[in-house]
C-alpha cells in the first residue's frame, strides 16, 4: 500500500499521539510505502526519513514548545497542509490516507481523500473528542462538536484505541456507527544495561514511584507530589520523567511539602534513559485525569512494575485492581496513598505484579498492532474499490 498518514504532531513534536504513530508507521514501513505530512517547528528539516517513512513537514507557527500545542499552532499547520496538500497529491500517488486526530487533522485528511477518490481511516486518540481538562476541548463546544461530528460521519473507517475512546464517539457526538477498537503498541524495548539508582540520585534503600509524561494540567503531577508527602513514607521518592510547563510548580510544591529532595525532575529523557528510570523503579503511578490509552501504561507493563492510575480512560481495557496494581476511582487521593502505602508494605507482593504485567505486555507490541491496522487499511481499500 502507498500510505498517507496526516497527523499534526510526530516526534519530537508532542506526545503520546506521535510517539504510537511513529512506531506504527515505521512497523508499516517495512512492507508498505509512508509518507507522513507533519507539524514544522523549532527549526526541525521540512524533508527528512524516519527509518522507512518518509517525514514532510509544513511550516507551523506559534508552536514554542515540543510538548505542548496550542489553538493557533493547530490552526497554522492546518492552514499550511491544506495549501501544500494540492501540491504533494500532484507528485505521489496514494492508495488510502490515514488520519491520526479528529481535531485539528481531521479535515485535513477528509479533503485530502475526497480530492484523491481514495478512502480516510480516522483513527481518534481520546484528547480529541474529550480532555476534560482543558477549556477548548471539542466536547464543551457546540460548534466543534458539530465539526467533529462531521469528521466521524464522513471518513471511510473509524479506529478508537479502547473501548472508551469508541464510546464517546456515539456518547458525545451521536455518530452512531461501527468503531474499530485497536490497542496501540509500544515498540519492544531493548536490553538495558548499565541501570543504577545512583545515576538518578536515588538511594538504594528508597521506595521509587515513577512517573512518565507531559508536565500539563491533564497529568495533575502536583498531586503526586502530594500523596508522597501524605503517604508517611520516609523512603518514598518520586522521579518525573517529563517536561512542560508545571515543572516550576512541581518543584515549588516539593519544597513547600518539604520533601524537595525525594522529588527528582530529570526532564525529557532518550527511550534508552526513559527504560532505565523504569528499570530502577519499584512502582509506576499516574494521577492522569483522563487517557485516551495511556502508553506510558504499557511502557510500566513492558518494565515489570505494578501500575497505580485512576479509572477515567482507556486504560481500564487492561489495567485491573489486583492484577496490574491498582485502578482507583477518579481524584479518590485517599485511595491512591493507601495503595501506595500497600505496595511499599509488600516488596514481594510488588515483584509478583510486575513478573505478571511483563508476561501481559506481550500483548502490546508494536508488531501487534500493525498488523490490525494492516487490516483495516486494506479492507477500506477494497471496499472503497467495489464502491
Amino acid at each position: 500500500m502507498r500510505i498517507l498518514v496526516c497527523n499534526y504532531e510526530y516526534p519530537p513534536i508532542g506526545g503520546g499521539g506521535g510517539i504510537v504513530t511513529a512506531a506504527l508507521m515505521r512497523e508499516l514501513g517495512k512492507r508498505h510505502e509512508v509518507t507522513v505530512l507533519t507539524s514544522r517547528a523549532l527549526d526541525l528539516p521540512r524533508m527528512s526519513f524516519d527509518g522507512p517513512v518518509r517525514v514532510q513537514r509544513l511550516p507551523t507557527l506559534f508552536r514554542t514548545e515540543p510538548s505542548v500545542a496550542n489553538i493557533p499552532s493547530m490552526f497554522s499547520y492546518l492552514v499550511a497542509a491544506l495549501l501544500s496538500a494540492p501540491r504533494l497529491c500532484r507528485r505521489n500517488t496514494f492508495d488510502v490516507v490515514h488520519t491520526h486526530f479528529a481535531v485539528p487533522t481531521g479535515p485535513l485528511g477528509q479533503w485530502i481523500a475526497n480530492r484523491l477518490r481514495i478512502p480516510n481511516v480516522l483513527t481518534v486518540h481520546g484528547g480529541d473528542l474529550y480532555d476534560p481538562s482543558k477549556r477548548m476541548s471539542p466536547h464543551r463546544h457546540f460548534w466543534l462538536r458539530r465539526a467533529v461530528s462531521s469528521v466521524l460521519e464522513r471518513a471511510d473507517a473509524i479506529v478508537a484505541n479502547s473501548t472508551n475512546t469508541a464510546a464517546n464517539v456515539g456518547r458525545i457526538y451521536g455518530v452512531a456507527r461501527d468503531v474499530s477498537i485497536v490497542p496501540l503498541g509500544i515498540e519492544r524495548p531493548g536490553t538495558i544495561v548499565g541501570a543504577s539508582r545512583s545515576a538518578f540520585g536515588l538511594p538504594e534503600d528508597a521506595f521509587v514511584l515513577v512517573t512518565v509524561g507531559r508536565l500539563i494540567a491533564r497529568k495533575r503531577t502536583l498531586q503526586l507530589v502530594e500523596a508522597v508527602a501524605r503517604s508517611s513514607l520516609p523512603n518514598a521518592h518520586l522521579v518525573v520523567i517529563g517536561d512542560g510547563p508545571e515543572k516550576d510548580d512541581v518543584r515549588r510544591l516539593a519544597a513547600e511539602m518539604g520533601i524537595a529532595g525525594r522529588v527528582h525532575l530529570p526532564g525529557f529523557l532518550s527511550e534508552e534513559d526513559k527504560y532505565r528510570a523504569l528499570s530502577v523503579a519499584d512502582v509506576f503511578v499516574s494521577a492522569s485525569q483522563h487517557e485516551g490509552f495511556g502508553l506510558v501504561f504499557l511502557e510500566a507493563l513492558a518494565s515489570g512494575l505494578p501500575v497505580i492510575c485512576y479509572d477515567d480512560g482507556g486504560q481500564t481495557d487492561f489495567l485491573a485492581t489486583g492484577e496490574t496494581g491498582y485502578v482507583i476511582k477518579l481524584n479518590d487521593t485517599a485511595a491512591f496513598v493507601a495503595s501506595m502505602q500497600t505496595l511499599a508494605g509488600s516488596r514481594e507482593r510488588c515483584r509478583e505484579i510486575g513478573a505478571a504485567n511483563r508476561r501481559k505486555a506481550e500483548d502490546f507490541f508494536i508488531e501487534r498492532c500493525a498488523e490490525r491496522y494492516e487490516a483495516i487499511l486494506e479492507q477500506a481499500i477494497a471496499r472503497h474499490a467495489a464502491r
